[in-house]
Formats: C-alpha cells, sequence, structure tokens
C-alpha cells in the first residue's frame, strides 16, 4: 500500500472552461464536409484514457449516414478493465468499438480488417476503399496512419506526428495503406469542441494533451492530477518521483518535486513552470501505470452525454442562420451535382 496521506479532497472544483479553436479547425471542419461525398468509412479516433471526454459532437452533424468505427488509441495507457465498459455505452449508441495501441501490429489490424471486411462486402460498390481519420487533437490520428501503412504494406511514415497538438493543419491527400482490396486513408486535422462546457472535461482533455499547454493554466492541470492520483489506491506516484511523501497540497507537492528533480533557481527558488511540465511530462509518458480520468459508472455516463452531446435550444436567430447555412450546402450539393463547380 502507497504510505498513506489524509485525503482532504473528495471532490475537484473549477469554474472557468477553456476554449481553443483556431481558424485551422474551422476550415478542417469545412474540408471534411466537402470530402465526405468520397469518403466510404469514418474511423473516428478517441482516447482510450478519456473515453467520454474525448468524444466531439461536431462530428456527429459532420458524417451523419456514414458507416463508422470508433477507434480508442493509446490503450496500453488505459486500463483493460474499462474496455468492456467503454464497448457496452458506445454500442448502446451504434458505435462500434475498437482499442488500438500503435506500436503493436496485431492492435493495428483491426481497423485493416474492418477495412477489408467493407470493401469486399461490396466489390462493385467499393472497386476502391476511401477512409476519413477523424478526431480530437492529439488522439494519435497520425501515429495509427503510419502504424496502418506500415501493417498493410510494410512502408515507412506518411503522416507527420508530434507530441504536441495542431501537427496535422489541413486535411491530407489520400495515402494507400492496402493493396488488395486497394485501401485509401485521408488524415484530417484535430478539431477541438470551440466551447467544452464542463470545466472539468476541459481540464481532462488538456491534461492529455488534447489543448496547448500555454492556453491552458498548468498549475490547474497539476493540481487535478495530483487529485486523481491521490484517488487510486494503486498508484504510489511518491515512489516513482521519487518524493518523500505523498501530498493533497499542491504547493507542498511541487516543492517536494522540485526539489528532488533539482528545477530551482538562484538563491533555492522553486522553478515551478519546469517541475510542473515535468509532472505533466511523467503522466504524459504513462508513468504512473494505466489511467483512465473519466468515470464510468452509469450515473456518470448518462450525465456525461446530457451536459456534453445533447444540443441546447437554439434561439430564433441562431435557427434562422441555420436555415441559411442547410440552403446554401443544398445549392452547393446541387450544383456539384451538375458539374457546375
Amino acid at each position: 500500500m502507497a504510505n498513506a496521506v489524509r485525503l482532504l479532497r473528495t471532490t475537484f472544483s473549477h469554474e472557468k472552461s477553456i476554449s481553443w479553436f483556431p481558424g485551422h479547425m474551422m476550415s478542417g471542419l469545412r474540408e471534411m464536409r466537402d470530402q465526405m461525398r468520397t469518403v466510404d468509412l469514418i474511423v473516428e479516433t478517441r482516447d482510450a484514457r478519456i473515453p467520454l471526454s474525448s468524444i466531439n459532437k461536431q462530428f456527429e452533424q459532420v458524417i451523419k449516414g456514414k458507416r463508422r468505427v470508433v477507434v480508442y488509441n493509446k490503450c496500453d495507457l488505459a486500463p483493460t478493465s474499462i474496455q468492456p465498459v467503454v464497448r457496452k455505452v458506445m454500442e448502446s449508441r451504434n458505435q462500434r468499438t475498437l482499442f488500438t495501441d500503435t506500436n503493436i501490429n496485431k492492435s493495428v489490424k483491426q481497423i485493416l480488417d474492418v477495412a477489408r471486411e467493407t470493401a469486399k462486402s461490396d466489390p462493385m460498390r467499393y472497386p476502391q476503399l476511401v477512409v476519413m481519420v477523424i478526431g480530437m487533437p492529439n488522439v494519435g490520428k497520425s501515429s495509427l496512419i503510419n502504424a496502418l501503412r506500415r501493417t498493410g504494406l510494410n512502408r515507412g511514415k506518411a503522416a507527420n506526428t508530434g507530441a504536441k497538438p495542431g501537427v496535422t493543419r489541413t486535411v491530407s491527400g489520400r495515402i494507400r495503406v492496402l493493396d488488395s482490396p486497394a485501401v485509401y486513408l485521408v488524415d484530417t486535422p484535430g478539431v477541438m469542441i470551440p466551447h467544452i462546457p464542463d470545466p472539468i472535461t476541459a481540464i481532462k482533455v488538456a491534461l492529455t494533451g488534447g489543448i496547448k499547454d500555454n492556453i491552458a493554466d498548468d498549475t490547474v492541470l497539476a493540481d487535478y492530477l495530483l487529485f486523481r492520483l491521490n484517488r487510486l489506491d494503486h498508484t504510489d506516484y511518491s515512489a516513482v518521483l521519487g518524493i518523500s511523501q505523498r501530498t493533497d497540497d499542491i504547493s507542498e507537492f511541487l516543492q517536494l518535486l522540485g526539489t528532488k528533480i533539482g528545477a530551482l533557481r538562484r538563491g533555492g527558488e522553486l522553478d515551478t513552470d519546469k517541475t510542473i511540465q515535468f509532472f505533466l511530462r511523467a503522466f504524459r509518458q504513462g508513468r504512473f501505470g494505466q489511467l483512465c480520468l473519466d468515470e464510468l459508472d452509469e450515473t456518470s455516463v448518462t450525465t456525461f452525454f446530457k451536459n456534453n452531446m445533447e444540443d441546447a435550444p437554439l434561439s430564433k436567430n441562431q435557427v434562422q442562420k441555420a436555415k441559411r447555412a442547410a440552403q446554401r450546402q443544398r445549392s452547393l450539393e446541387k450544383a456539384r451535382s451538375k458539374n457546375l463547380i
């Protein structure tokens, strides 16, 4: 048992949410819509550490009617015990669900099997299958594409990757990942929710690297991470970090950790930023073991979908804007069908 700590907090409160929706994300959504008529299968990628919080409800409107498989990537960083629970929740919403680790070919092959199965179901309809990979920032879409290409064709990297969100900024051209049947992938930029209504959900997304650190308050991220680690009996973070004790106080914790790693300025003053980044990086690298930040009991799941996936009633002005946008889209599609544009 990890050395005891008197847990003063049973809940974590934070009122300020995080908004990050740069222009390339809006452009990316438009490009996705524009290309959707040429796409046969959607691979919606999410983060297994935040199986609920990495859902972007904007995609529901973009991919409406398309065949989809939901892929929970980075499953090596989350407990395997969550998989049947998450699968049950998502399948109740008619979402076929897979769990992947891009370092393991057998894991990635599951997606190729779905693509192959789809293509072979109707060879006349799918002489070549086009798969669009979508998801929120930093869920590992580009790494997944590279792994699919490696597994399907034994070829090297085709998509740029990085530990920070926003590496992919435009919808890519087609990337071949299978010869027989012919399967092509389309990479897309990670798209954030313009406004995450629940501040704790926003913290989880930021903590897993979905929002740039300079946008989020990294002290709040560190405090939330400390809170969650203290609630887990199986994780002795003090042993992992080499500090003398566990604590529920973020200031005390940062002082202990900063002293241990030598993150001190001249005169012995704590370098808070360096210490926080070390702590966050340790979590993102999986040093604290397999963790899931979302609560997956029935009440929490129901509350999440109610608060995050159901749209608030539109104002009259919003209704009119939506009607005009729909009319423009219909006109655009009609013109395309006549090869006018």
